[in-house]
């Protein structure tokens, strides 16, 4: 009695389930909008104070041999022509695996910038009487 789209049954179990699939669409669609608020509140451009906590490790031919923490402090800025740039320093301290611990808390420090697609970044970490440098440049191509 019921087979044809016309009958009642039928008609009601459709708009019974296109209203589930709008409520589970409605709420994937709230969770997403949740997600990216954050970002729709953010300037184009940040400046100010952050914080950066990083893990860093070496894992040659899929064994771990040493790595890294960070702790450092920085304030990140833009000046009116576009270019941004970061300072950022804190304590570091390395860990190897062939002595199963831990070296001396060391000072590192970073001074970067960027520029459209271009960036760079020089760092220096203290070790001992010495100083280590880094640098690092590239070109970053978005698609």
């Amino acid at each position: 009695m019921y087979n044809t789209l016309v009958g009642g049954v039928a008609i009601r179990r459709f708009f019974i389930a296109c209203e589930i699939t709008k409520t589970k669409m409605s709420i994937k669609s709230k969770i997403a909008a949740v997600a990216a608020s954050p970002f729709l509140f953010a300037g184009a451009a940040f400046a100010g104070p952050y914080v950066n906590l990083e893990a860093t490790g070496s894992y040659p031919d899929g064994a771990y041999t040493s790595g890294g923490l960070e702790a450092v402090v920085g304030y990140e800025g833009e000046t009116a022509n576009g270019i941004g740039w970061y300072v950022s320093g804190g304590p570091t301290v390395t860990h190897t695996e062939t002595t199963d611990e831990f070296g001396d808390v060391e000072f590192i420090g970073y001074l970067g910038g960027s520029y459209d697609k271009f960036y760079g970044e020089i760092s220096g970490v203290t070790a001992e009487d010495d100083v280590n440098w880094a640098a690092k440049a590239g070109v970053k191509f978005t698609f």
